[in-house]
């Protein structure tokens, strides 16, 4: 399958190799095969690895199957996917609560199996939403832009932010909690704070609302750990209601919502900012309005 990438250069004035190697982050096998098989072209002409690419210049990129081996995914329901930004490399939707991400048994089917009939072709996972927790998740829509975007995710430049009902008053205005996540040695499906073994986790807190016996507040991931919201409000005394691991009341939903995602695109350099409401939260919400 032959796939072709077309976009206009947004970035000050670099030479081709800086294009494709820091800006791109093309393999370094599949550039040779670009400037073997003269599938790079800028303004419509082949040119020699030091050019000079100019902002606004044309740059069109051409792929194959030696490139990037097509991968195939069966198609799910694409009825089932609430679409809120897309392009030609890139989509957003909003998850519904009890939905994964992506399958993890043969023949299951999850989100990017819906996306990637909505899309009409296999799409790839940038970062995942537990499967009770509801709101926006980036997908890549050919496997080209899929390391540019996670390059974003690890250097922080793609910010997530999530509206939680968690139990009790919380009593600070902003906070930010830094307390490192690891997997729990006794239960293989949570992870717990550790001190020494775990990983760095960063999570920004801002209280919203304060209720009788509750707390709406908005948190911003820094990092993006398994479980790490749900995991440093329960460790600090301020579980999400609803949670089926790490609160011992069951409840409607985990009331967990990822609202806003918000990056720079980078081929384009467009700022894009894309929120979303969730109708269960709310619903759920309106009762500690009641």
């Amino acid at each position: 399958m032959t796939m072709t990438v077309k976009l206009i250069n947004p970035f000050p004035d670099l030479t081709v190799k800086e294009l494709l190697e820091d800006k791109l982050l093309i393999p370094r096998k599949t550039r040779h095969f670009l400037r073997t098989k003269k599938h790079l072209l800028i303004n419509d002409q082949t040119v020699h690895w030091q050019h000079l690419v100019k902002i606004g210049d044309a740059i069109e990129l051409i792929f194959d199957e030696e490139d990037y081996p097509q991968k195939i995914i069966p198609f799910g329901d694409k009825s089932l996917v609430e679409a809120c930004y897309q392009d030609d490399h890139l989509i957003i939707v909003n998850k519904p609560e009890g939905m994964k991400t992506h399958a993890n048994q043969p023949g299951e089917m999850a989100l990017l199996n819906h996306v990637s009939a909505y899309v009409g072709q296999t799409c790839y996972v940038v970062h995942r939403l537990d499967k009770e927790t509801s709101g926006l998740i980036l997908f890549a829509k050919n496997p080209f832009i899929l390391p540019i975007l996670n390059q974003l995710l690890e250097k922080r430049q793609m910010s997530r932010q999530y509206w939680a009902l968690v139990t009790g008053q919380f009593p600070h205005k902003n906070l930010t909690y830094r307390d490192k996540i690891g997997r729990d040695r006794h239960d293989r499906r949570k992870r717990l704070v550790d001190p020494r073994k775990g990983q760095d986790a960063v999570t920004h807190i801002k209280r919203l609302k304060p209720y009788q016996n509750t707390s709406l507040i908005n948190c911003q991931l820094e990092t993006g750990r398994t479980h790490q919201i749900r995991v440093h409000l329960a460790h600090h005394g301020f579980a999400l209601i609803g949670d089926p691991l790490y609160h011992d009341k069951p409840d409607l939903r985990l009331m967990l919502h990822a609202h806003q995602l918000s990056l720079t695109h980078p081929l384009t350099l467009e700022k894009i900012q894309v929120k979303a409401k969730s109708t269960s939260f709310e619903q759920r919400l309106a009762q500690e309005k009641s």
